[in-house]
């Protein structure tokens, strides 16, 4: 899927004055260049591309990079910064969301006196913002493994089962199916435990009368899935049936107002509202989505301090929930793509109220 996506970058170099961006985020890399190794670094300027790695990855970069130049180096920081004098480049951006401090200290040391190393946050965070026909078939792809997985552990979700066998059972059965690896430590939350937003799996026994939450995703091709169903065990107090009611709305409310030109701060506030008005506001804390591709977690962020409007090609997630200490809690998710008219789920499991039978 890499059709030298680098003129993309080339754009930020003339909009910011630069010479040259380093690249040192793997998933920045894999995007623009191919690579899916573990270490290494991608340099984009006028002149060309060229990707820096060390000897454990020489040959595999022969294989997958699309780049001008493969450069092997000994010690990183010193073959980047000598590949930038060569090229009598100075001005130098690089991703401040990601490298560590004292990354950039080292590059700053190693060019003293040549070259100037300038931060770049929000330029660099809409690089993937927009996804490829091709990219949305590998994300669908990694949520039809998602939905198959779990139907297969479905039987297993029932009084007497831990958390932790669930999630367990879970991430081998997406393996089984060509899952690369789970998307992020999956989130297994019953009873009080729900009111939990990242209650990841813990020993606690599901019991009848007990909502469960389970927040789950998996890698395919580097792409990422990410859904959450929250299913009750056996017949539930009218409370929680309430909550579930409530949440389910809020993410039908969600869906329906996605579509170009829309501001994500919107799509928020229309969940966060309906939420309000039903009473349990306060009990939704967390920002309604986040966008979904390379990362699991990735622009753009819906929320309410979100700056971004809705454009054809964005993938993110719609995820309201409501979490009451001492009772529970329930989030609904899906992943969507914004389309031409609207927006099209990428996820399909049902979302349903689905009450196990026991």
């Amino acid at each position: 899927m890499v059709n030298n996506r680098s003129p993309q970058v080339r754009l930020i170099l003339l909009k910011k004055g630069l010479d040259a961006l380093v690249f040192f985020s793997l998933p920045n890399i894999r995007y623009l260049c191919g690579f899916t190794g573990s270490d290494g670094a991608l340099v984009v300027h006028a002149g060309g591309e060229c990707f820096l790695t060390d000897s454990r990855y020489t040959t595999q970069a022969r294989q997958q990079v699309a780049a001008g130049e493969i450069r092997e180096y000994r010690l990183k920081e010193e073959g980047i910064v000598a590949y930038l004098q060569e090229h009598g480049l100075q001005r130098i951006g690089f991703e401040a969301e990601t490298l560590c401090y004292a990354a950039v200290e080292r590059l700053r040391e190693q060019g003293a006196g040549v070259t100037t190393w300038i931060p770049l946050t929000r330029e660099l965070a809409d690089l993937r913002t927009l996804k490829t026909p091709g990219e949305i078939a590998e994300l669908r792809r990694a949520a039809q493994l998602n939905a198959a997985g779990f139907e297969e552990i479905l039987p297993l979700i029932c009084p007497g089962v831990s958390e932790r066998e669930i999630a367990l059972a879970l991430e081998f059965a997406l393996k089984r199916r060509g899952g690369e690896d789970k998307a992020f430590d999956f989130i297994v939350a019953s009873g009080v435990r729900g009111a939990m937003p990242h209650g990841v799996a813990s020993e606690k026994i599901l019991a009848v009368g007990e909502l469960v939450t389970i927040d789950f995703g998996t890698r395919v091709a580097g792409y990422h899935s990410d859904e959450t169903v929250t299913l009750a065990v056996g017949e539930v107090a009218p409370r929680l049936r309430e909550i579930y009611d409530i949440v389910l709305a809020a993410h039908d409310r969600a869906l329906a107002a996605v579509r170009p030109g829309v501001s994500l701060k919107e799509i928020d506030a229309i969940a966060r509202d309906y939420i309000a008005g039903c009473g349990y506001g306060a009990y939704f804390g967390h920002g309604l989505g986040h966008g979904v591709g390379l990362e699991v977690h990735e622009a753009p962020t819906v929320s309410s301090r979100s700056e971004t409007i809705a454009v054809e090609g964005m993938v993110f997630t719609i995820e309201p929930g409501i979490y009451v200490p001492d009772l529970g809690g329930v989030r609904i998710e899906d992943t969507i793509e914004v389309t031409a008219d609207g927006c099209r789920l990428i996820t399909c499991l049902p979302k349903e109220f689905r009450s196990l039978t026991v």
